[in-house]
């Protein structure tokens, strides 16, 4: 369920765009992000910065679509979140001393700090060239293509990246000593 609501506005915006269109797909996905951005503030009283950067590029982004009635705002949406959070990835070493992926994963597993560094850049790596391949797509494919990418082509490539991050990091993760089992 909850990787259901995780996926809803862009399942919606799909669904609206078979159904009615660019813009009334737009506006459904900007209906839907806020409603998930509020659902998640009210159940866990506080906004996951991903949410909110997300919901702030949906609705400016999404806003100009609508507003000038031109789909290309729209387009770039998944570029320009796809490139901040890898640089979010590529700059965080210079915050706080800890790479993003050790910051948000070392309460679940132990890698050494090389590996920590080589997923870190895996990923900034992974959302700069998907942000890269979206504008691909959208400037060199018609629209129904561009929007079949958005969901199956980013999704697919997404659980990818993460089966294969997987098989990286299980190479590397830290045993624990029997006797502190």
């Amino acid at each position: 369920m909850q990787l259901l609501a995780a996926f809803f506005p862009i399942l919606l915006f799909f669904a609206f765009y078979k159904a009615y269109g660019i813009f009334a797909a737009t506006a459904a996905a900007m209906v839907a992000a806020l409603a998930q951005t509020l659902w998640h503030w009210v159940k866990h009283g506080k906004l996951e910065k991903m949410h909110l950067v997300t919901l702030v590029m949906l609705v400016v982004l999404g806003g100009l679509t609508l507003a000038f009635q031109d789909p290309t705002f729209i387009k770039w949406k998944p570029t320009l979140v796809n490139w901040l959070f890898g640089f979010a990835f590529l700059l965080s070493p210079l915050f706080g001393g800890k790479v993003l992926t050790e910051r948000m994963m070392s309460h679940a597993v132990e890698l050494p700090a090389p590996v920590w560094r080589q997923l870190n850049l895996a990923w900034a790596l992974f959302f700069l060239s998907v942000g890269s391949i979206n504008l691909y797509v959208a400037y060199n494919f018609d629209e129904e293509t561009w929007v079949n990418f958005k969901l199956f082509g980013l999704l697919g490539l997404t659980f990818a990246f993460l089966i294969a991050q997987s098989f990286y990091m299980a190479r590397h993760i830290k045993e624990v000593p029997s006797e502190e089992k």
